[in-house]
Protein backbone atom coordinates (compact mmCIF):
# COMPACT_ATOMS: atom_id res chain seq x y z
CA UNK A 1 0.00 0.00 0.00
CA UNK A 2 1.40 3.85 -0.77
CA UNK A 3 1.80 6.20 2.01
CA UNK A 4 0.59 9.13 3.01
CA UNK A 5 2.07 11.77 0.82
CA UNK A 6 2.35 9.14 -2.22
CA UNK A 7 -1.49 8.27 -2.41
CA UNK A 8 -1.64 12.27 -2.07
CA UNK A 9 -0.14 13.01 -5.18
CA UNK A 10 -1.15 10.18 -7.26
CA UNK A 11 -4.11 8.56 -6.58
CA UNK A 12 -6.90 9.95 -8.64
CA UNK A 13 -4.26 11.21 -11.15
CA UNK A 14 -2.80 8.03 -12.88
CA UNK A 15 -1.39 8.97 -16.24
CA UNK A 16 -3.80 7.19 -19.18
CA UNK A 17 -6.74 6.69 -17.28
CA UNK A 18 -9.15 8.88 -18.77
CA UNK A 19 -7.54 10.50 -22.16
CA UNK A 20 -4.90 7.48 -22.95
CA UNK A 21 -2.59 10.67 -23.54
CA UNK A 22 -0.17 10.37 -20.28
CA UNK A 23 -1.39 13.51 -18.72
CA UNK A 24 0.42 13.89 -15.09
CA UNK A 25 -2.15 16.18 -13.75
CA UNK A 26 -5.84 15.26 -14.12
CA UNK A 27 -7.97 17.65 -16.62
CA UNK A 28 -10.70 20.06 -15.22
CA UNK A 29 -13.92 18.62 -16.78
CA UNK A 30 -15.86 21.84 -17.02
CA UNK A 31 -19.27 20.80 -19.29
CA UNK A 32 -22.19 20.73 -17.44
CA UNK A 33 -23.45 18.18 -19.34
CA UNK A 34 -22.38 14.83 -21.42
CA UNK A 35 -23.66 13.65 -24.93
CA UNK A 36 -24.34 10.11 -25.34
CA UNK A 37 -25.20 7.58 -27.83
CA UNK A 38 -28.21 5.88 -26.63
CA UNK A 39 -30.73 7.34 -24.95
CA UNK A 40 -30.61 4.63 -22.03
CA UNK A 41 -27.31 4.25 -20.91
CA UNK A 42 -25.17 7.69 -20.07
CA UNK A 43 -21.46 7.57 -21.58
CA UNK A 44 -19.02 6.36 -18.88
CA UNK A 45 -21.62 6.57 -16.45
CA UNK A 46 -21.57 10.83 -17.23
CA UNK A 47 -25.25 12.77 -17.65
CA UNK A 48 -25.00 16.07 -15.73
CA UNK A 49 -22.09 17.42 -14.00
CA UNK A 50 -24.25 17.84 -10.08
CA UNK A 51 -25.19 13.70 -10.60
CA UNK A 52 -20.93 13.23 -11.52
CA UNK A 53 -18.16 15.07 -13.04
CA UNK A 54 -14.48 13.25 -13.55
CA UNK A 55 -12.83 15.48 -11.72
CA UNK A 56 -14.53 15.66 -8.70
CA UNK A 57 -14.64 11.99 -8.96
CA UNK A 58 -10.93 12.12 -8.98
CA UNK A 59 -10.77 14.12 -5.81
CA UNK A 60 -12.94 11.98 -3.80
CA UNK A 61 -10.83 8.58 -4.94
CA UNK A 62 -7.96 11.03 -3.35
CA UNK A 63 -9.71 11.94 -0.32
CA UNK A 64 -10.64 8.79 0.71
CA UNK A 65 -7.85 7.37 0.22
CA UNK A 66 -6.09 9.26 2.60
CA UNK A 67 -8.89 8.67 5.48
CA UNK A 68 -7.96 5.04 4.45
CA UNK A 69 -11.88 5.04 3.53
CA UNK A 70 -13.71 3.02 1.00
CA UNK A 71 -15.97 6.23 -0.37
CA UNK A 72 -15.59 9.66 -0.60
CA UNK A 73 -17.90 12.80 -1.52
CA UNK A 74 -17.47 15.80 -2.41
CA UNK A 75 -19.29 19.20 -1.84
CA UNK A 76 -19.23 22.89 -2.01
CA UNK A 77 -18.90 23.77 1.29
CA UNK A 78 -18.00 22.52 4.96
CA UNK A 79 -21.59 23.14 5.94
CA UNK A 80 -23.44 21.96 2.54
CA UNK A 81 -21.61 18.78 3.84
CA UNK A 82 -22.94 18.88 7.08
CA UNK A 83 -26.01 19.63 5.97
CA UNK A 84 -26.55 16.54 3.69
CA UNK A 85 -25.28 14.18 6.50
CA UNK A 86 -27.98 15.26 9.00
CA UNK A 87 -30.71 15.28 6.56
CA UNK A 88 -29.45 11.93 5.15
CA UNK A 89 -29.53 10.24 8.23
CA UNK A 90 -31.94 11.34 10.17
CA UNK A 91 -35.69 12.03 10.09
CA UNK A 92 -38.19 13.09 12.32
CA UNK A 93 -37.80 12.68 16.17
CA UNK A 94 -34.12 11.78 15.78
CA UNK A 95 -32.07 13.48 18.59
CA UNK A 96 -28.36 14.04 17.97
CA UNK A 97 -25.83 14.68 20.97
CA UNK A 98 -22.93 17.10 19.93
CA UNK A 99 -19.96 18.49 21.54
CA UNK A 100 -20.38 21.75 22.96
CA UNK A 101 -17.12 23.59 21.54
CA UNK A 102 -18.41 23.97 17.67
CA UNK A 103 -17.49 25.57 14.81
CA UNK A 104 -20.15 29.02 15.06
CA UNK A 105 -21.59 27.99 11.72
CA UNK A 106 -22.11 24.62 12.70
CA UNK A 107 -23.90 25.39 16.39
CA UNK A 108 -26.03 27.64 14.14
CA UNK A 109 -26.74 24.70 11.48
CA UNK A 110 -28.57 22.85 15.01
CA UNK A 111 -30.28 25.39 16.52
CA UNK A 112 -32.05 27.30 13.59
CA UNK A 113 -32.37 24.94 10.65
CA UNK A 114 -32.58 21.14 12.34
CA UNK A 115 -35.46 21.84 14.61
CA UNK A 116 -37.30 22.88 11.71
CA UNK A 117 -36.98 19.18 10.51
CA UNK A 118 -38.31 18.12 13.55
CA UNK A 119 -34.75 16.85 14.68
CA UNK A 120 -34.00 17.32 18.36
CA UNK A 121 -30.22 18.64 19.45
CA UNK A 122 -28.39 18.67 22.84
CA UNK A 123 -24.61 19.78 23.23
CA UNK A 124 -22.19 18.11 25.91
CA UNK A 125 -19.00 18.21 26.72
CA UNK A 126 -18.26 14.85 25.44
CA UNK A 127 -14.54 15.12 27.38
CA UNK A 128 -16.03 13.44 29.92
CA UNK A 129 -16.66 9.96 28.89
CA UNK A 130 -19.99 9.50 27.47
CA UNK A 131 -22.06 6.70 28.60
CA UNK A 132 -24.67 4.62 26.69
CA UNK A 133 -27.50 4.86 29.46
CA UNK A 134 -27.01 8.73 29.44
CA UNK A 135 -28.08 8.80 25.56
CA UNK A 136 -32.18 9.53 25.10
CA UNK A 137 -33.92 6.56 23.61
CA UNK A 138 -34.17 8.55 20.39
CA UNK A 139 -30.46 9.20 20.06
CA UNK A 140 -29.08 8.33 16.33
CA UNK A 141 -25.82 10.28 16.17
CA UNK A 142 -23.29 11.68 18.03
CA UNK A 143 -20.83 14.49 16.67
CA UNK A 144 -18.02 16.41 17.26
CA UNK A 145 -15.12 18.18 16.57
CA UNK A 146 -11.60 16.99 17.86
CA UNK A 147 -9.58 18.97 17.82
CA UNK A 148 -12.27 21.64 18.46
CA UNK A 149 -12.99 24.86 17.45
CA UNK A 150 -11.94 26.99 18.56
CA UNK A 151 -10.82 25.84 22.25
CA UNK A 152 -8.65 23.36 21.16
CA UNK A 153 -10.33 20.46 23.01
CA UNK A 154 -9.56 16.56 22.30
CA UNK A 155 -12.24 14.04 22.47
CA UNK A 156 -11.22 10.44 22.60
CA UNK A 157 -12.78 8.91 19.28
CA UNK A 158 -12.28 5.49 20.20
CA UNK A 159 -13.68 5.59 23.68
CA UNK A 160 -16.70 7.98 22.72
CA UNK A 161 -17.22 5.40 19.40
CA UNK A 162 -17.67 2.26 21.62
CA UNK A 163 -20.23 4.04 23.99
CA UNK A 164 -22.50 5.15 20.92
CA UNK A 165 -21.70 1.81 18.95
CA UNK A 166 -23.65 -0.49 21.89
CA UNK A 167 -26.77 2.43 21.41
CA UNK A 168 -26.35 1.25 17.27
CA UNK A 169 -25.66 5.29 17.14
CA UNK A 170 -23.86 6.58 14.14
CA UNK A 171 -20.56 8.72 15.06
CA UNK A 172 -19.61 11.14 12.87
CA UNK A 173 -16.12 13.45 13.32
CA UNK A 174 -15.41 16.76 11.95
CA UNK A 175 -11.36 16.20 11.25
CA UNK A 176 -10.56 19.28 9.72
CA UNK A 177 -8.37 21.18 12.25
CA UNK A 178 -6.18 17.39 12.57
CA UNK A 179 -6.47 16.34 8.69
CA UNK A 180 -6.12 12.87 7.64
CA UNK A 181 -2.37 13.32 7.83
CA UNK A 182 -2.83 13.66 11.57
CA UNK A 183 -5.67 11.66 12.68
CA UNK A 184 -8.06 8.77 11.12
CA UNK A 185 -11.17 8.96 13.16
CA UNK A 186 -13.22 5.74 10.59
CA UNK A 187 -9.50 3.73 12.40
CA UNK A 188 -10.99 4.74 15.60
CA UNK A 189 -14.36 3.32 15.27
CA UNK A 190 -16.22 6.71 13.48
CA UNK A 191 -18.83 5.98 10.63
CA UNK A 192 -18.08 9.52 9.21
CA UNK A 193 -15.87 11.88 8.72
CA UNK A 194 -16.46 15.47 7.74
CA UNK A 195 -14.08 17.93 6.43
CA UNK A 196 -14.07 21.71 5.33
CA UNK A 197 -11.76 21.27 2.42
CA UNK A 198 -11.74 25.21 2.41
CA UNK A 199 -9.16 24.73 5.18
CA UNK A 200 -5.82 22.60 5.37
CA UNK A 201 -7.15 20.16 2.56
CA UNK A 202 -7.17 23.06 0.14
CA UNK A 203 -4.04 24.82 2.26
CA UNK A 204 -4.21 27.98 -0.18
CA UNK A 205 -7.33 29.83 0.77
CA UNK A 206 -8.59 30.17 -2.96
CA UNK A 207 -11.07 26.82 -2.62
CA UNK A 208 -14.35 26.88 -0.81
CA UNK A 209 -15.17 23.14 -0.02
CA UNK A 210 -16.22 19.98 1.97
CA UNK A 211 -16.64 15.93 2.19
CA UNK A 212 -17.86 13.41 3.91
CA UNK A 213 -16.07 10.17 4.12
CA UNK A 214 -17.15 6.79 5.26
CA UNK A 215 -16.48 2.85 4.94
CA UNK A 216 -20.14 1.89 5.06
CA UNK A 217 -22.03 0.86 2.03
CA UNK A 218 -25.59 1.63 3.85
CA UNK A 219 -24.67 5.24 4.87
CA UNK A 220 -22.71 6.16 1.50
CA UNK A 221 -25.17 4.84 -0.61
CA UNK A 222 -27.74 7.66 1.13
CA UNK A 223 -25.76 10.52 1.22
CA UNK A 224 -24.48 10.01 -2.25
CA UNK A 225 -28.23 9.74 -3.43
CA UNK A 226 -28.55 13.20 -1.46
CA UNK A 227 -26.04 14.85 -2.55
CA UNK A 228 -27.13 14.35 -5.91
CA UNK A 229 -30.91 15.11 -4.90
CA UNK A 230 -30.21 17.70 -3.04
CA UNK A 231 -27.17 19.22 -5.24
CA UNK A 232 -24.67 21.02 -3.31
CA UNK A 233 -21.93 19.46 -5.11
CA UNK A 234 -18.19 20.70 -5.27
CA UNK A 235 -17.47 22.70 -8.61
CA UNK A 236 -15.41 21.35 -11.05
CA UNK A 237 -12.64 23.38 -10.94
CA UNK A 238 -12.79 23.91 -7.15
CA UNK A 239 -12.58 20.32 -7.41
CA UNK A 240 -9.48 20.55 -9.70
CA UNK A 241 -7.99 23.68 -6.96
CA UNK A 242 -8.49 20.70 -3.88
CA UNK A 243 -6.53 18.16 -5.73
CA UNK A 244 -3.86 20.91 -6.42
CA UNK A 245 -3.49 21.59 -2.92
CA UNK A 246 -3.79 18.14 -1.41
CA UNK A 247 -0.76 17.20 -3.25
CA UNK A 248 1.58 19.17 -0.83
CA UNK A 249 -0.31 18.71 2.10
CA UNK A 250 2.09 16.37 4.17
CA UNK A 251 4.60 18.90 3.81
CA UNK A 252 2.64 21.97 4.77
CA UNK A 253 0.92 19.92 8.04
CA UNK A 254 4.54 19.34 9.18
CA UNK A 255 5.74 23.16 9.14
CA UNK A 256 1.81 24.01 10.24
CA UNK A 257 3.15 21.81 13.41
CA UNK A 258 6.93 23.02 13.70
CA UNK A 259 5.67 26.70 13.59
CA UNK A 260 2.81 26.08 15.93
CA UNK A 261 5.63 24.77 18.68
CA UNK A 262 7.37 27.22 18.35
CA UNK A 263 4.85 29.60 19.15
CA UNK A 264 2.99 27.56 21.95
CA UNK A 265 6.21 27.23 23.52
CA UNK A 266 6.68 31.56 23.44
CA UNK A 267 2.88 32.34 24.20
CA UNK A 268 3.04 29.81 27.52
CA UNK A 269 5.99 31.76 28.79
CA UNK A 270 4.63 35.42 27.74
CA UNK A 271 3.20 37.11 31.19
CA UNK A 272 0.97 38.98 29.16
CA UNK A 273 -0.61 35.63 27.61
CA UNK A 274 -3.55 34.34 30.42
CA UNK A 275 -3.68 30.85 29.14
CA UNK A 276 -2.83 28.65 26.10
CA UNK A 277 -4.72 26.04 24.42
CA UNK A 278 -2.52 23.72 22.56
CA UNK A 279 -2.45 19.61 22.63
CA UNK A 280 0.79 19.59 21.76
CA UNK A 281 1.59 20.80 25.16
CA UNK A 282 1.82 18.35 27.96
CA UNK A 283 0.19 20.92 30.22
CA UNK A 284 -2.84 20.52 27.84
CA UNK A 285 -6.20 18.97 30.10
CA UNK A 286 -6.56 15.84 26.52
CA UNK A 287 -2.46 15.91 25.94
CA UNK A 288 -2.96 12.39 26.89
CA UNK A 289 -5.77 11.13 24.27
CA UNK A 290 -4.16 14.01 21.44
CA UNK A 291 -0.42 11.58 21.99
CA UNK A 292 -3.13 8.34 21.59
CA UNK A 293 -5.15 9.12 18.94
CA UNK A 294 -3.33 11.73 17.26
CA UNK A 295 0.34 11.26 14.93
CA UNK A 296 0.67 15.48 15.40
CA UNK A 297 -1.22 18.11 17.39
CA UNK A 298 -1.49 20.76 13.79
CA UNK A 299 -0.76 24.45 13.20
CA UNK A 300 -4.03 26.01 15.71
CA UNK A 301 -3.59 27.80 18.85
CA UNK A 302 -5.75 29.83 21.23
CA UNK A 303 -4.88 31.72 23.47
CA UNK A 304 -6.39 34.56 26.22
CA UNK A 305 -4.20 37.91 26.58
CA UNK A 306 -4.20 39.52 30.13
CA UNK A 307 -5.92 42.75 28.69
CA UNK A 308 -9.28 44.19 28.09
CA UNK A 309 -11.42 44.16 24.91
CA UNK A 310 -9.46 46.83 23.94
CA UNK A 311 -6.01 45.30 24.40
CA UNK A 312 -7.12 42.49 22.43
CA UNK A 313 -8.32 44.47 19.50
CA UNK A 314 -5.15 46.48 19.55
CA UNK A 315 -3.11 43.07 19.72
CA UNK A 316 -4.64 41.81 16.65
CA UNK A 317 -4.55 45.14 14.60
CA UNK A 318 -1.10 45.43 15.34
CA UNK A 319 0.17 42.36 13.43
CA UNK A 320 2.20 42.77 10.49
CA UNK A 321 2.48 39.42 9.14
CA UNK A 322 -0.44 37.89 10.70
CA UNK A 323 -3.81 38.78 8.78
CA UNK A 324 -6.83 39.44 10.87
CA UNK A 325 -9.58 37.67 8.91
CA UNK A 326 -11.76 34.43 9.48
CA UNK A 327 -10.96 30.71 8.00
CA UNK A 328 -7.89 28.98 8.65
CA UNK A 329 -5.48 26.52 7.15
CA UNK A 330 -3.90 28.56 4.78
CA UNK A 331 -0.38 28.63 4.14
CA UNK A 332 -0.50 32.14 5.33
CA UNK A 333 -0.69 32.68 9.40
CA UNK A 334 -4.37 33.94 10.24
CA UNK A 335 -5.66 34.94 13.32
CA UNK A 336 -9.31 36.30 14.29
CA UNK A 337 -11.51 36.98 17.44
CA UNK A 338 -14.00 34.06 18.10
CA UNK A 339 -16.40 36.63 20.51
CA UNK A 340 -16.60 39.11 17.38
CA UNK A 341 -15.54 36.75 14.13
CA UNK A 342 -16.40 33.18 13.34
CA UNK A 343 -18.59 32.47 16.57
CA UNK A 344 -20.32 36.07 17.00
CA UNK A 345 -23.47 33.89 15.99
CA UNK A 346 -24.15 32.07 19.19
CA UNK A 347 -25.64 33.58 21.64
CA UNK A 348 -23.89 35.53 23.99
CA UNK A 349 -24.82 33.62 27.30
CA UNK A 350 -24.09 30.04 25.46
CA UNK A 351 -20.88 31.32 24.39
CA UNK A 352 -19.22 32.65 27.25
CA UNK A 353 -20.38 29.28 29.36
CA UNK A 354 -18.52 27.55 26.63
CA UNK A 355 -15.66 29.52 27.15
CA UNK A 356 -15.49 31.64 24.36
CA UNK A 357 -15.59 34.68 25.80
CA UNK A 358 -13.97 38.22 24.36
CA UNK A 359 -10.42 37.62 25.39
CA UNK A 360 -10.31 34.60 23.07
CA UNK A 361 -7.91 34.63 20.30
CA UNK A 362 -7.25 31.96 17.49
CA UNK A 363 -4.38 31.75 15.56
CA UNK A 364 -4.23 29.41 12.36
CA UNK A 365 -0.45 29.36 12.38
CA UNK A 366 0.78 29.57 8.60
CA UNK A 367 4.22 28.47 7.23
CA UNK A 368 5.98 31.63 7.22
CA UNK A 369 9.13 31.14 8.91
CA UNK A 370 8.67 30.56 12.62
CA UNK A 371 11.38 33.78 13.52
CA UNK A 372 9.19 36.24 11.52
CA UNK A 373 5.77 34.75 13.25
CA UNK A 374 7.39 35.39 17.15
CA UNK A 375 8.90 38.62 16.23
CA UNK A 376 5.68 39.91 14.70
CA UNK A 377 3.63 38.55 18.19
CA UNK A 378 5.94 39.93 20.38
CA UNK A 379 5.82 43.36 18.91
CA UNK A 380 1.94 43.38 18.77
CA UNK A 381 1.79 42.22 22.77
CA UNK A 382 3.68 45.00 23.50
CA UNK A 383 1.52 47.36 22.18
CA UNK A 384 -1.54 45.30 24.56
Amino acid sequence: MMNFSTRSIHIGEEPDTVNGIGEVVSSIYLSTTFARKDAEKPTKGYEYTRSGNPTRLALENKIASLENAKYGLMFSSGLAAETTLFLSLLKTGDHIIASDDLYGGTERLFRTVLPGFGITYELRDLTVPLLPESMPENTRMIYFETPSNPLLRIIDIERTSGAAKKNGVIVAVDNTFATPYFQNPLQLGADVVVHSTTKYINGHSDSLGGTLITSNPDLFKKLKFNQNAMGAVMSPFDSYLTMRGIKTLAVRMKEHERNAKEIASYLKDSKKVRKIYYPGLEEHENHHVARKQMRGYGGMISFRLNTDNDGVKRFVRSLKYISLAESLGGVESLIEIPSLMTHSGIPRETRERNGITDDLIRLSVGIEDAEDLIEDISIALEKT
